[in-house]
């Protein structure tokens, strides 16, 4: 019994994802052209909320075909994969101290970046698979990002461990009399510039740069096929905000209101800081962004986690 309330609450989880992957899209449209000084879609429907609605119909509706040239079976598990590594993220993301839905894991935060690396093989193969070069050279930049950027990320979470003693999201979040953004300024940079960076979004949406590849790696990909990884996407966008929430904005902790209100209106706050980079910065060149990560990002994590280390001795033999 507990095993079928467990399975549909997960499919709960996966329809109201589903929903906000979509609602994302129409927000992100209007955030844009609100910062853009421009309108946004506005025609169909309430503030033309029935645009979002027409795209996901469009993709429902398109013919899923595989190009001759590509591998059929890569080609038609990599969207799979991107969408899965994505979707099963959320499984141990807690509302609040008591919820859910795979309860509370010790090592949660460790299950969270190993789905995270999962997604990699999920572009790699979209890309490799397509036998299209623009593709593949998108897939091996694609890959290239997401390694330079996740080592400066998993260095920039060492700290949060380090002072919560935890790999538990709920155990990092109970720590949190004051939240680590205080205590942990530069390690919540490197992690937001990071994330951003491993979702692919602007400025760091150079595996898919259309002025350079077409759409990168997914350039042979159409209908739900394209739609997994846009999913994808947009879903990574959302676990990165929740986790920013989480990990260094004292997650659900807040005055009056219950505490998954709080975590919704943090997380809504790292979504639109999100959508304001993307209207605000260009894209910088290629060999910018793996300077940014290795030479630049990950020599500060490492001087984080050292300075959180000695600082963590410190007090407690003070």
């Amino acid at each position: 019994m507990r095993l079928f309330l467990m399975a549909l609450g997960m499919l709960f989880t996966t329809l109201v994802l589903l929903g906000v992957a979509g609602f994302l899209v129409f927000a992100e449209r209007r955030v844009l052209g609100f910062l853009q000084n421009r309108l946004g879609p506005n025609r169909l429907g309430p503030l033309g909320i029935g645009q979002a609605l027409a795209d996901a119909l469009k993709l429902m509706s398109k013919e899923n075909f595989v190009p001759d040239f590509a591998d059929p079976v890569l080609y038609r598990a990599a969207p799979v994969l991107v969408a899965f590594s994505a979707l099963a993220s959320f499984a141990v993301v807690p509302l609040d101290h008591h919820f859910s839905w795979a309860g509370n894991w010790n090592i949660g935060l460790l299950f969270i970046l190993a789905m995270s690396s999962l997604n990699a093989y999920g572009v790699f193969l979209g890309g490799w698979a397509s036998g299209n070069k623009f593709s593949l050279l998108g897939a091996v930049r694609a890959v290239a990002q997401l390694v330079s950027y996740e080592l400066p990320m998993g260095l920039a979470l060492l700290g949060v461990v380090l002072l919560s003693g935890s790999l538990s999201l709920n155990g990092i979040v109970a720590a949190q009399n004051l939240p680590y953004i205080v205590l942990q300024p530069l390690g919540f940079v490197i992690f937001l510039i990071a994330g951003v960076a491993e979702t692919h979004r602007l400025p760091f949406d150079l595996p898919e740069a259309e002025s350079e590849l077409v759409a990168g790696f997914n350039t042979e990909y159409g209908g739900m096929r394209f739609g997994y990884f846009f999913l994808g996407e947009y879903l990574g966008l959302t676990l990165i905000a929740v986790l920013t929430a989480l990990l260094y904005l004292g997650g659900w902790h807040g005055p009056w209101l219950p505490g998954w209100i709080w975590l919704l209106i943090k997380t809504a706050a790292v979504i639109f800081v999100f959508f304001w980079l993307r209207a605000t910065l260009p894209r910088p060149r290629y060999d910018q962004l793996m300077a940014l990560g290795w030479k630049v990002l990950l020599p500060l994590a490492l001087f984080n986690v050292l300075a959180t280390a000695l600082a963590a001795a410190l007090w407690r033999l003070a």
